[in-house]
C-alpha cells in the first residue's frame, strides 16, 4: 500500500536488504522498504514452460515468479509467499521492493517504454492506477482472458472500476483500501497532562481546528523533545484523502488549484507548520523510522495499511504504547494498491494465478489481521470487524477502520494524481523547514505541477 500501499509503503531506511529473513512491518505499507529484498522457497511443478512459449527456470518445470513492489505489500511478514509456495510445488517467489514510490514508477515507466525488465507482477499505487487504465492499457495484460471477470463481485465496485480500461480491460486486481484513522502516543499523551481514552479524543478533535489546538497544549508540556505530530505532508495527505474531488472533477478537468477542500487542506498544514508542531520529518526517510523507537513525535496521521509500518519501525517495546482513535474531519482513504502482470512478463498465467490467490478475501483477511492492510475484497471486510490489535492498546481497528472504509468517499482518480500530491508535499516541506512564505510555496507549487505535467 500506496498504498501503496503503496501497501506498503513504504517507505523505510535507504540501503539494500538482499537477506531471506523478514522485515520490520509495512505503503502501500507495513514493512520497511529497502531497496531489494529477495524471497526464496520451495516450487510449483506442472508448469514446464511459461505461458508465452519461453522455457523454464530450472530443470524439471520449476520456475521463478518475479515480484516487484514498492514498499511491503507485507506478503511476505503474513507468510503467504511461503503457503503459496507450500501450495504450488515448483513455485520459487523473488520479490523486489523500492523503498520510494516515486523511485519506483520512475524506473517502471523507464522499463515499459523499453519492454525489459519488467517482473511477472507489478504493484501499482492506487494514484497511478487512473494512468495505467487510460494511458497504459497496452502495456499491460488485460486479465479477462485469464477469467478475471468473473471476481468482480468480489472487489468494492469502485476499487474494480479504478482498474477498468476504456475497452473494458481489466488490468490489475486490487490488494487493500487506506481507511483512515489517527495513532497516538499514549505514554507521550500522558507525560503532556492530555487525555488517552480513544473516544475521548475522538470527542475533542471531532474536527482539524481542534486537532491543532490539542496540538498546541501538547507543545506546552512536551515531553522531551517530541513533537505533535511527524510532518504537515502527512496531515495534508490524510485531510485530501477525505475529500471526493482532489486533483481532478468528475469530467476530468484539473481543479486542484481552485479546490476549496485542497486548499483547506493546505491552509490547516501550513498552520500547523508555523505554529511549530511538526517534527520537520520526511515520511520514508531513515530520520523518520528512527524517530519511532526515539518518541519524536505523539500523534501519526494513519492509513490502516501504517499499522504494520509502525510495529515494524517502534519494535517490541512500543506495544502498548501506542493507541488508535477516529480520525478529525470524518472518515476518508489514503492509498491502496493494485497488482498487475505486464505485457512483457515471463510467466503470464501463472502470474494471474499468484495475483488472483494473493488478492483473495481469505488472503486479504489474513493481511489486515498481521499487518493492518485493510481488505479491498468485500467478502473479508466482515470478517476483520471484530478484530483489536494488542500492539496498539488492544484498539478496535477492525471497526475503527471498518467505519472508516464503509463511510469514505468513492475518490475521483486522475492520471497525475500521485504528481500533483508530490508537488504540493515539496511545497509544503518548505515552509515547514525553511520558513518559505505560503504564498511563494504555493507558487512554487503550482511552478512545480506546470513542469511535471504540462
Amino acid at each position: 500500500m500506496p498504498d501503496a500501499r503503496a501497501a506498503d509503503t513504504d517507505r523505510a531506511a535507504a540501503a539494500v536488504r538482499t537477506s531471506v529473513t523478514s522485515r520490520p512491518a509495512r505503503a502501500g505499507r507495513a514493512a520497511v522498504r529497502l531497496g531489494a529484498l529477495v524471497l526464496t522457497g520451495a516450487l510449483l511443478a506442472a508448469c514446464g514452460a511459461s505461458t508465452d512459449g519461453s522455457a523454464s527456470d530450472g530443470a524439471g518445470g520449476d520456475i521463478t515468479l518475479t515480484v516487484d513492489l514498492f514498499g511491503s505489500f507485507g506478503y511476505k511478514e503474513a507468510g503467504l509467499y511461503a503457503e503459496y509456495e507450500k501450495l504450488h510445488p515448483g513455485v520459487t517467489i523473488k520479490q523486489t521492493d523500492t523503498e520510494d514510490e516515486n523511485d519506483y514508477w520512475k524506473s517502471l515507466q523507464t522499463r515499459l517504454a523499453g519492454g525489459g525488465g519488467l517482473a511477472d507482477v507489478q504493484g501499482i499505487e492506487v494514484g497511478r492506477i487512473a494512468s495505467v487504465a487510460q494511458q497504459q492499457s497496452d502495456k499491460f495484460e488485460d486479465l479477462r482472458k485469464y477469467g478475471a471477470e468473473a471476481l468482480k463481485d468480489e472487489f468494492a465496485p469502485a476499487k474494480w472500476a479504478a482498474a477498468t480500461g476504456r475497452g473494458g480491460e481489466i488490468l490489475g486486481l486490487g490488494t487493500d483500501v487506506g481507511p483512515e484513522a489517527m495513532c497516538y502516543r499514549t505514554d507521550l499523551f500522558r507525560q503532556a497532562g492530555l487525555p488517552t481514552d480513544r473516544a475521548v479524543l475522538a470527542q475533542k478533535w471531532s474536527t482539524w481546528d481542534g486537532y491543532l489546538a490539542l496540538g498546541k497544549q501538547y507543545k506546552a508540556k512536551a515531553p522531551g523533545r517530541s513533537a505533535w505530530l511527524d510532518s504537515v505532508g502527512s496531515l495534508y495527505s490524510i485531510m485530501i484523502g477525505q475529500e471526493k474531488e482532489r486533483y481532478y472533477d468528475a469530467s476530468g478537468k484539473l481543479i486542484w488549484d481552485t479546490n476549496p477542500a485542497l486548499r483547506a487542506a493546505w491552509d490547516h498544514s501550513v498552520r500547523a507548520a508555523q505554529d511549530g508542531l511538526s517534527a520537520k520529518l520526511d515520511q520514508w526517510s531513515p530520520q523518520w523510522n528512527q524517530a519511532f523507537a526515539a518518541g519524536s513525535f505523539a500523534t501519526l496521521p494513519c492509513p490502516a495499511w501504517m499499522l504494520g509500518y509502525i510495529k515494524g519501525q517502534a519494535g517490541e517495546n512500543g506495544k502498548g504504547k501506542w493507541d488508535v482513535a477516529a480520525l478529525p474531519g470524518g472518515p476518508g482513504n489514503w492509498g491502496g494498491s493494485y497488482l498487475t502482470v505486464p505485457k512483457a512478463a515471463k510467466h503470464k498465467k501463472e502470474a494471474y494465478e499468484l495475483v488472483k490467490w494473493l488478492t483473495a478475501p481469505a488472503q486479504q483477511q489474513r493481511l489486515f489481521e498481521k499487518q493492518g492492510n485493510f481488505p479491498s475484497a468485500t467478502g473479508a471486510i466482515e470478517k476483520v470487524a471484530g478484530a483489536k490489535d494488542p500492539f496498539f492498546s488492544g484498539a478496535p481497528i477492525g471497526r475503527i477502520f471498518g467505519d472508516a472504509a464503509k463511510a469514505a468517499p468513492v475518490q475521483v482518480l486522475g492520471v497525475h494524481d500521485q504528481n500533483i500530491a508530490q508537488q504540493i508535499t515539496n511545497a509544503l516541506s518548505e515552509v515547514e523547514r525553511k520558513g518559505t512564505s505560503p504564498e511563494k510555496a504555493w507558487d512554487n507549487a503550482r511552478k512545480g505541477v506546470e513542469n511535471t505535467i504540462g
